[in-house]
């Protein structure tokens, strides 16, 4: 679980990066969640963007999102949600206490 601290820190990081991944009308398929393990794998923090043609709430996503990939959800803003995920093996993030 991370600290409201560590939240703003990975908040002000998001802020840099550009949206690779999107959940398109499929909603969240295999291949989806494996494009985002590998990402989250290889960057630890990663923004993904919900496509408007997607009926399902956004929260609801971002929580699904979260539970399948091991991972916390950070911000949830506009259609854009933030996940973080630390990597044991390669921490490329270092968390402030």
């Amino acid at each position: 679980m991370l600290t409201n601290s560590q939240k703003k820190q990975l908040k002000a990081l998001a802020n840099t990066l550009d949206t690779k991944y999107q959940v398109g009308k499929n909603g969240i398929t295999d291949t989806l969640i494996e494009s985002l393990d590998k990402g989250l794998e290889a960057h630890e923090l990663i923004k993904v963007s919900v496509l408007k043609s997607l009926d399902l709430p956004i929260m609801e996503i971002a929580l699904d999102l979260s539970i399948k990939l091991h991972a916390e959800v950070v911000q949830v803003l506009g259609r854009s949600i933030i996940l973080f995920r630390i990597n044991k093996e390669n921490n490329k993030i270092k968390l402030v206490k």
